[in-house]
Parts: structure tokens; C-alpha cells; sequence
């Protein structure tokens, strides 16, 4: 490990491994417009939600680092404090990543990138056809964090409604992440795709107590075999199997061959670990429990 003062670091160099490693970070495709009414639309990467009653979410503007001057979409949303945040997904990157172009202030960055505005309902900055979600927002305030090249400018807003294509929709409550494709930010040019292998599921810890990783025997929770990842799954459970689920699984032809030939520990974990992999987490720790009185009999 290397340790880094942010003080007294090469500031640009910081950025990049600041960027490099908070990632992947949503991506907020802004649209605002000035008092004058000139239209605006550039991404942010430093961009969440925050809150749900009342729905808050927050995108930050940095100051420019070379010159610390700072950027129309700031100089818009404190003239004129309202926003359509618009969520990027694949379709859009590469015309999402050309409204990031610095172009001169009043340059109308929809028709530079060929996207499509369409108007708002609530608001005056326009939304973009073509994303998946738009958010119409209030400005509630702008919080500025530094004077220097490379501050931000945390824009707090208020979403006042909501626009979902109902493509992306599992039912009315619910996003689809394969539908909404979402990408995000990473270091440097690279971006990554919430999609295919990349997208997986973990059981959210209920309201009962799951057992946790401190519970589990040693010679489980010590495995040269599991990863953390294993003995996080297992320490979810709510209980451990009781004698009629271990005897249940002692039946199949598996682990009665294991317990036949007094299997080492490594052969109970390395099968554990299999059952794992494909979500049976409750028999996978009935297998470790096995294990286990198999080795308190083999000695």
C-alpha cells in the first residue's frame, strides 16, 4: 500500500486516482438554461440520490482545474435554479460523452450531439428523448465546497416529477436493470456497462438478524477455501440447519461419499463452495456442518 497526503500531492495526479478508484459512478446528464434562455446539457459523474421524502438528488460541478473558472451548467443553475437530470444508459454514451466538450457558452450542445429536447412539464430546461429517465427538478441550493481549481459545487435538487420509459419497467414499481442498460463512470477515458455478466443479485439482509460470519465455527470461518465473499453468503443465514435438514442432506450420494471415504477438509469445503456458487446457501452450510462431524469422528 502507498499513502497519499492530499495536501501536498500533484493535484492532477490526485483527480486521476480520486476518479480511478470511486467508480463506477452514475452519470447525470444535465440540461439547464440560462436567464437568457440558452440551453445547456452536459454530464456529471459526481452524481447521486440522497434522500426520498422529500426525493433529493445531488451532482456536483467542479471548478475547471487549469484556470478555475467555472462551468455554464453552475452559471445557469444560479441564474436560473432548475434542471432536468436525464439517466445515461448505452444507446446514448457516445453522444452523452461529446456534450462534455467545452464549447463556448451559449453553444447549443443538444444539436451538437444530435440528441433530442423535448419540453419539460414542470420546468424550463428541456428534457432528452432519448434516455430512459428524466428527472424535472428544483434547485434547493448550491453548496460550494472550495475557491480553488478543482473544487466542487454541490448542486442540491429536488426532483418535481419523474419521466420513465415504460420499456425499462418490470411493473410500476420496479426498474428493470437489463432494460435500462445504465452505464457509469469510471478512471480516466473508461466507462463500464451495468449489463449481461456484470449485473448480479445478493440477498438483502432481512428484518430478523442473520447469524454472521463470527458465528461460524472456525475451521469454517478460518477456510483456505472460502473467500470472504463465501463466508459473507453463509453469515446471512438466519439460522443454522437443524438435525433434520443435516440428515436430509447426509442422504444425497455427494456427501454420503464424502463421509464413506473420511474426505479431508478441503474436499468438504471445495463441494460447499460449488453449492454456493449456484445460491443454495443453506445447504451449502448443512454441507459444512457434516463436514465438520465427520472430522470429530475421523479423530
Amino acid at each position: 500500500m502507498i499513502s497519499i497526503d492530499p495536501k501536498t500531492y500533484n493535484q492532477v495526479a490526485l483527480s486521476r486516482l480520486l476518479t480511478g478508484a470511486v467508480a463506477p459512478r452514475p452519470i447525470a446528464l444535465v440540461s439547464s438554461i440560462s436567464q437568457s434562455g440558452a440551453v445547456n446539457l452536459s454530464p456529471y459523474s459526481f452524481f447521486n440520490v440522497f434522500s426520498y421524502r422529500p426525493p433529493i438528488l445531488i451532482f456536483s460541478v467542479s471548478r475547471r482545474m487549469r484556470d478555475n473558472t467555472t462551468k455554464d451548467t453552475l452559471e445557469n443553475v444560479l441564474e436560473k435554479p432548475e434542471v432536468v437530470i436525464n439517466i445515461v444508459n448505452h444507446d446514448l454514451v457516445e453522444q452523452m460523452s461529446l456534450t462534455s466538450t467545452e464549447y463556448d457558452r451559449g453553444v447549443n450542445e443538444y444539436e451538437k450531439a444530435g440528441l433530442t429536447p423535448i419540453p419539460s412539464e414542470r420546468v424550463q430546461p428541456p428534457r432528452v428523448a432519448e434516455s430512459p429517465v428524466a428527472f424535472e427538478c428544483k434547485v434547493n441550493q448550491v453548496l460550494p465546497l472550495g475557491e480553488t481549481g478543482g473544487a466542487g459545487n454541490l448542486v442540491v435538487c429536488e426532483v418535481i416529477l419523474a419521466h420513465y420509459s415504460e420499456q425499462i419497467l418490470i411493473d410500476e414499481g420496479t426498474v428493470d436493470p437489463v432494460k435500462l442498460d445504465a452505464v457509469a463512470r469510471m478512471g480516466n477515458n473508461w466507462y463500464s456497462r451495468a449489463n449481461g455478466d456484470s449485473l448480479f443479485e445478493i440477498v438483502k439482509p432481512g428484518q430478523s438478524l442473520g447469524i454472521g460470519v463470527d458465528k461460524l465455527p472456525d475451521p469454517i470461518r478460518y477456510s483456505s477455501v472460502l473467500s470472504g465473499n463465501d463466508l459473507g453468503r453463509l453469515g446471512n443465514l438466519k439460522a443454522f440447519p437443524d438435525a433434520g435438514e443435516l440428515e436430509t442432506i447426509k442422504k444425497e450420494e455427494v456427501v454420503r461419499a464424502l463421509i464413506e471415504t473420511k474426505a479431508p477438509e478441503e474436499q468438504w469445503h471445495t463441494l460447499a463452495k460449488r453449492v454456493l456458487e449456484v445460491g443454495e446457501r443453506e445447504k451449502a452450510l448443512a454441507i459444512l456442518m457434516i463436514g465438520l462431524e465427520s472430522y470429530a469422528i475421523k479423530e
